[in-house]
């Protein structure tokens, strides 16, 4: 599979497995994780509230029986999502990655995210837990999810780190990142920008977008594949290039993703080891110009 540098410095398949539903699986985590691992996926995504926690569980479990594989994967966690708030404070910040690394049975992780933007956050406090977990070398590489330009700019007045990722929406319907881009000075509601050019700013700092829900419609409104009643064209659209490359649609939407030169890494969310691969075989489709344009138009935006 293709790789990705992560934030330009790590090296990581161009597809990785989210581990959100690991726990709801009908097959077993040998089944699906071997085969994320045949399809040359060797990223794997989490969060300290994903099932409670048990899906960090499961994973330890598998890894605990895999002992020499954890130098073979790269393990991203994320952590600051409390009950009723968010929670960037130091203490908060170790006591979830001590956590973590319990429940995955590791004693670090590769990567740690911060999940949602934290209003309260005081920077100085984040960057003594960064500086804590590195230098323990429990965690190796940092970075944010769902942040815009500025939140990364607070962040980093204290945080000595790079920050390496953001994990943002993005899919053929949900494609606020490009959408206001292409719609700069337009009097229409495509133009109005609700990221603070996240999609620019990533690339000239040279930050990874992770695509999260990337085969999602609305805020987890279910996945848009095969949806014809709501995304007649759009899928219409999919089934004629995915004959055109002989594929499934749901590979040429994965493409559709993968095709920008932001170089994302995209996050699948799916536990079905068949959709597992013919999602990672998105990574060796290669998207000319203008079926990306038309597999966008399909998907109800338009081009001033």
């Amino acid at each position: 599979m293709k790789q990705r540098l992560l934030g330009g410095q790590l090296p990581v398949s161009a597809v990785a497995m989210g581990c959100m539903r690991l726990t709801d699986a009908k097959e077993t985590p040998d089944r699906i994780i071997g085969t994320a691992l045949d399809c040359g996926i060797d990223f794997f995504d989490h969060a300290d509230i994903y099932g409670g926690g048990r899906c960090e569980e499961v994973f330890g479990d598998w890894l605990a029986a895999h002992p020499s594989m954890r130098d073979k994967i790269t393990i991203q966690t994320k952590c600051g999502i409390r009950k009723g708030c968010y929670d960037f404070s130091k203490e908060h910040i170790l006591s979830a990655v001590e956590g973590s690394l319990r429940r995955l049975k590791t004693d670090h992780v590769d990567v740690l995210l911060m999940h949602r933007p934290d209003t309260l956050m005081e920077p100085e406090d984040v960057a003594v837990a960064f500086d804590e977990l590195e230098n323990a070398g429990k965690v190796r590489f940092f970075g944010v999810s769902n942040h815009n330009p500025m939140q990364i700019e607070l962040l980093k007045t204290a945080v000595k780190q790079p920050i390496v990722a953001d994990q943002l929406q993005f899919s053929l319907p949900e494609s606020g990142l490009v959408t206001s881009g292409l719609n700069v000075n337009m009097k229409n509601s495509e133009s109005v920008m609700h990221d603070g050019s996240a999609l620019e700013y990533l690339r000239i700092k040279r930050i990874t977008i992770q695509t999260w829900s990337p085969f999602q419609g609305g805020f987890f409104e279910g996945p848009f594949v095969g949806d014809n009643e709501k995304y007649p064209a759009l899928n219409r659209a999919l089934e004629q290039l995915g004959e055109q490359y002989g594929v499934p649609p749901i590979t040429i939407a994965a493409a559709w993703v993968l095709r920008h030169p932001a170089n994302m890494q995209l996050i699948s969310g799916s536990v079905s080891p068949d959709r597992m691969r013919n999602i990672a075989a998105g990574a060796d489709v290669a998207l000319t110009r203008e079926d990306w344009y038309a597999l966008y138009l399909a998907a109800g935006f338009r081009l001033p």
